[in-house]
């Protein structure tokens, strides 16, 4: 049997037992029958119907043997009996609805699992010369995937990293967000320059929303040590360096994805060690009490040690500590870490002109 139906079958029969202990020890005129018929109850709230039907049987020979303890059966008793018999019919009902609704919550998480892998693809541990990764915090347990998004690919024009966040919640955010990756895994590899990028996915946006609806993000591009961000109305990167946390301010602001923004790049050279953390608004937004949770005070002690993974991990505890388990919305979190500058090798030779090399 399952662990549900173990532990409904031990609660039915430990009833079963009190009942059967107060109705021997009283010997007042009071009949305690009409109490088994919660066995079968108590077994349908974790079992499946063929236990509560065990149990059920048992309650009824209980309620019987209970009943004809005496010569003359009451007629209480053996409408108390026929309750147990109602009661164990009922309960066995109640046992296959609930066990169809498990199944089908089951089968639903399957599926939103499916959909979370393919609208949040796993992140790192190494992209391009960088060592990255990525997570989620959802806010709730019922669901792992919200309007929050993220994704780090490299391409032939560096490591290009985005994350964003979409206006509202459920479905149709999951939708969006699932748009603008689409769209971005495509053009990231096409266009050259991130400003580019930003006005595909404008154009994305605006095809496939509401007047009101918006998509805040942020673009990241590592090529060669140099730095590149544009920043579409999201919460500016934190740049860790040397015990330092620099948020990385847009030359100028910008609306979101939707509005038709005109972004102008942030380009910082980086140095061997830096890391840079990029996340949505529902990290600066966390609070207990009234108060936000310290991102920025308490990065570098979080973030600054062990691998881009354990920083992250290291992350989601303080802060889960810090609003005691309580998220008001989704976080989406993306760490970097550039190495340094990569050793020099030879360079790769066609196959097609391995011949003309070695003549």
């Amino acid at each position: 049997m399952s662990p549900g139906s173990r532990a409904g079958l031990g609660a039915a029969i430990v009833l079963l037992a009190l009942v059967s202990v107060v109705e021997f020890a009283d010997d007042s005129k009071v009949n305690y029958v009409g109490l088994v018929a919660a066995a079968p109850f108590l077994a349908a709230a974790f079992a499946s119907w063929r236990v509560v039907l065990a149990v059920g049987a048992i309650a009824t020979v209980l309620a019987v043997s209970l009943a004809w303890g005496g010569q003359v059966v009451p007629l209480a008793a053996s409408v108390n009996v026929v309750g147990v018999v109602l009661a164990t019919a009922i309960a066995a009902l109640f046992a296959v609805i609930r066990q169809r609704q498990a199944e089908r919550i089951a089968e639903l998480s399957k599926l939103a699992s499916v959909a979370q892998q393919a609208v949040l693809r796993p992140v790192g541990p190494q992209v391009g010369s960088l060592a990255v990764a990525g997570h989620y915090i959802s806010s709730t347990a019922a669901a792992d995937i919200g309007g929050d998004l993220y994704e780090a690919i490299d391409t032939p024009y560096g490591v290009r990293i985005i994350i964003g966040d979409v206006r509202g919640k459920g479905l149709d955010a999951v939708r969006l967000a699932s748009i603008v990756l689409g769209s971005y895994r495509h053009v990231a590899y096409e266009r050259a320059d991130l400003r580019a990028i930003v006005a595909d996915l404008d154009r994305a946006v605006a095809r496939n929303v509401g007047d009101e609806d918006f998509v805040t993000a942020a673009l990241v591009e590592e090529r060669g040590g140099t730095l590149t961000i544009v920043n579409c109305g999201h919460p500016a990167p934190l740049l860790l360096r040397g015990g330092q946390v620099i948020p990385m301010e847009p030359p100028a602001p910008a609306p979101p994805l939707g509005f038709m923004p005109v972004v102008r790049p942030r380009v910082e050279r980086l140095e061997p060690g830096d890391r840079l953390l990029l996340f949505t608004d529902g990290l600066g937004e966390a609070r207990r009490d009234g108060e936000f949770f310290p991102t920025a005070d308490r990065a570098w002690r979080l973030l600054g040690h062990g691998t881009v993974a354990d920083g992250l991990a290291s992350l989601e505890s303080a802060l889960v500590e810090w609003v005691r388990g309580r998220l008001d919305d989704d976080i989406a979190l993306v760490l970097m870490e550039y190495p340094g500058p990569r050793s020099a090798t030879t360079t790769a030779v066609p196959s097609w002109e391995v011949g003309a090399a070695d003549g």
